[in-house]
């Protein structure tokens, strides 16, 4: 069973103990496998809102540092060059091609009820996902995730919530 306990302390100087706060317990267990084909190898491709959209295929990569919008979504949410700040670094695709991204955005992610604001790059490159979402969302969402079980977990509210792969 894979676990990660969340907790926070309070930093208080003028206590003598710091007090724990009670928080969920993130994990995944054989149970989460079910509905899953097993064995696979498969990424994890969830369906998020993003802006006011629900939008299909969004990667989600731990390994990443970066959102990434691909063109379908960049024209599927009707942006506009206004709507877009400069970004000038460049990235490496996942073949080791250096893409200079278009710009950048800021957009919600709606997970329930939580929603994150996350900067997305975007990118004119051919890619079979819409979005790909990475650790500045994973942190601030506080989440645990699972290609094996196809899941995120996330503490919302004193309950685990649960996004689960397509």
């Amino acid at each position: 069973m894979f676990v990660a306990r969340l907790s926070t302390e309070d930093n208080n100087q003028n206590s003598k103990k710091a007090k724990k706060e009670a928080s969920p317990m993130l994990g995944f267990s054989d149970k989460d496998k079910i509905g899953t084909i097993q064995s696979h190898d498969d990424a994890l491709v969830v369906t998020l809102r993003i802006g006011r959209y629900d939008i299909k295929r969004v990667l989600v990569d731990q390994g990443s540092a970066l959102e990434v919008m691909y063109p379908d979504l960049y024209k599927g949410l009707n942006l506009k060059p206004e709507d877009l700040t400069a970004y000038n670094s460049p990235l490496v695709s996942f073949e080791g091609k250096t893409i200079t991204p278009r710009s950048q955005i800021r957009l919600p992610i709606q997970a329930g009820s939580d929603v994150v604001e996350v900067d997305f790059i975007v990118v004119d490159a051919y890619s079979p996902y819409t979005a790909i979402v990475a650790r500045p969302w994973l942190h601030t969402l506080e989440t645990v995730s699972s290609t094996l079980h196809q899941r995120v977990k996330y503490p919302s509210k004193g309950q685990v919530k649960k996004i689960v792969g397509n």
